[in-house]
């Protein structure tokens, strides 16, 4: 009983201090993975808070596993982006382990948007969700469909402060 007791403490103080997004200065990463239509892969990405409610970033994706991955050269498997995101947790106000970013991204492949949403079960850990879909594609070629499609991201998020 005493293990249980300690264990329901110790977790409801870590819940209490998770906060999703502080501001400036304020870095997180992603780990997870990716789904798109015909197509599956990894992702890393990392944001950098420049002010309260904005922060710029990088994502990487690799493809791993398509319906057509034979079609598919390994130059077009991967993707860089870089990103800025609007941070509205703490205009929405719903709770300081959970925000709600949209935003902007340029890849290597198109530029595009994506909506996401942060939730922290503790100051270290928590988990992300995220669509991002193309506005703009540099190549309508079929061979680099799985990165201009609209893909569902999800995953670990981390707080590295």
């Amino acid at each position: 009983m005493k293990k249980i007791l300690t264990i329901a403490l110790f977790s409801a103080f870590c819940l209490a201090n998770a906060q999703a997004f502080k501001g400036k200065g304020d870095t997180k990463l992603n780990i997870g993975m990716t789904i798109q239509n015909g197509g599956t892969g990894i992702l890393a990405s990392t944001d950098f808070g420049l002010g309260e409610n904005f922060s710029v970033g990088v994502l990487g994706s690799y493809l791993l596993g398509g319906s057509q991955i034979q079609d598919v050269p390994a130059e077009y498997r991967f993707d860089v982006k870089a990103r800025f995101n609007a941070n509205l947790g703490s205009v929405l106000n719903v709770s300081p382990k959970f925000d709600v970013y949209p935003g902007l991204n340029l890849s290597l492949k198109n530029f595009g948007g994506h909506l996401g949403a942060r939730y922290f079960f503790s100051d270290g850990f928590g988990i992300f969700t995220e669509i991002s879909t193309p506005f703009a594609k540099y190549d309508n070629d079929a061979v680099s469909k799985y990165n201009n499609s609209t893909a569902f991201n999800i995953g670990a998020t981390f707080n590295l402060d």
